[in-house]
């Protein structure tokens, strides 16, 4: 088969970028349509790759020819996998310099946040797995035991919140033959687990109405300028600082692999890790906030991180948004939609909550922890266009790790109880 007339043929890499190209495109314009001053920015990209998936990648309505399409898997993968890192990692860089002070000033009040966030999401899961048990038998026809019905909950509660590590972790954990279950569950949910955050950081702040430059001051933290390091005329791998972001990224792959084990019966062995986005955000972080090493720069140029940021989130969105169309055709089903959509509105708004009334955080802090929190990338980088400052970074960083962790215990814990 071949496009416009056989210019096109559909097959190779060729074809794979001219798509992803294709969804890029569609997908920002789609993303800047404008309702009461609400837009789904990049999430736009998600939808539209969601669809293609769906409408030409889909069993059985497939443009692709059936061998070509486990090479489009492995190619999704490197896409997903390549945006995670270039955005994380610049997202480390920006939030490097004010993290580790935010921290200490807030540093109890992102614990908790974060835990409080994810058990909250952890509850609304047993709940929904006590619902299905008591009232709606298991939710679907193909489903006709409760472990395969718990492996699909835990599968929406990753993609309620848009968790890679909390994913692997289920997948890890579950029977070998219940794995595709939590592959469902998680591409279901996804698609409001992305979209739902990304509407909520934008819609927060206009029913506030909130003055965003006094929020943004209640945000910035205030510092000495260190003169002396200004004097100091540093040198420069390269003037855009490729050399040193791939540095942090080479480190972060590297620390993201390490594993380590869980103790107790209760695990059974199974090895916790930080994952390539978690271990990326983490060393980008400590070079970020040391910024030089003598008199050589570590730091990427600013208009590398963003331009690293805002490409790595759009082919992020577009290699998980295809896969995720392709699932949501063969395994709809209305009630654990419903169940992803209870799973990301209830933690959501418990965590906003609890960080307005209780942790008294500002308006800004708020919803870049809560992004965090949630574990949502895709939010964050909408949070920073919707604020107009980059420090809603150093938030999202500070909760985003106690959020990781807890995900996945909490998402063994679901599969050992029930």
């Amino acid at each position: 088969m071949n496009l416009f007339g056989g210019v096109i043929p559909v097959t190779g890499v060729s074809f794979f970028l001219f798509c992803i190209l294709a969804v890029l495109f569609v997908g920002y314009a789609l993303g800047r349509i404008t309702i009461k001053g609400v837009s789904l920015g990049d999430a736009g990209v998600f939808i539209i790759a969601l669809l293609f998936g769906a409408l030409f990648c889909a069993e059985g309505g497939s443009i692709i020819p059936e061998k070509e399409l486990a090479n489009w898997g492995h190619w999704l993968d490197l896409t997903e996998t390549l945006g995670l890192i270039l955005f994380v990692t610049s997202v480390g860089f920006i939030a490097g310099p004010k993290f580790f002070a935010n921290m200490k000033k807030n540093f109890k009040s992102y614990v908790l946040l974060g835990l409080v966030i994810i058990i909250a999401g952890g509850l609304a899961a047993a709940g929904c797995i006590m619902l299905g048990d008591k009232v709606l038998g298991y939710g679907a026809e193909t489903i006709t035991d409760r472990d395969g019905f718990v492996a699909m909950i835990v599968g929406l509660l990753s993609g309620s919140l848009t968790s890679t590590p909390a994913f692997s972790a289920a997948k890890a954990t579950v029977a070998p033959e219940l794995q595709g279950l939590v592959s469902v569950g998680h591409g279901i949910a996804y698609i409001f687990g992305v979209i739902g955050v990304v509407l909520f950081v934008q819609l927060v702040p206009k029913l506030a109405k909130a003055d965003m430059a006094e929020e943004r001051a209640k945000i910035a933290i205030s510092a000495k300028e260190d003169v002396k390091a200004k004097a100091i005329k540093l040198f420069h791998m390269d003037h855009m600082g490729i050399c040193v972001f791939s540095l942090a990224a080479i480190l972060g792959i590297v620390v993201g692999k390490i594993q380590i084990p869980l103790p107790g019966e209760v695990f059974a062995g199974k090895p916790f890790s930080l994952t390539t986005t978690g271990g990326c955000l983490l060393v980008a972080l400590i070079i970020g906030h040391f910024g030089r090493v003598g008199k050589v720069s570590l730091m990427p140029a600013e208009t590398t991180l963003k331009l690293f940021r805002e490409l790595g989130l759009v082919l992020f969105l577009a290699g998980a948004g295809i896969p995720g169309g392709q699932e949501f055709v063969a395994n709809f089903n209305a009630m654990y939609f419903v169940y992803g959509i209870i799973m990301t509105i209830v933690p959501m708004i418990i965590g906003f909550l609890f960080a307005k009334y209780v942790l008294k955080l500002s308006l800004l802090n708020n919803l870049g922890s809560l992004t965090g929190g949630m574990t949502s990338t895709p939010a964050l980088g909408t949070l920073i266009g919707t604020a107009g400052t980059e420090d809603v970074a150093a938030a999202y960083a500070a909760t985003y790790p106690i959020a990781l962790i807890a995900v996945v215990l909490v998402s063994q814990f679901l599969i050992i109880l029930f």
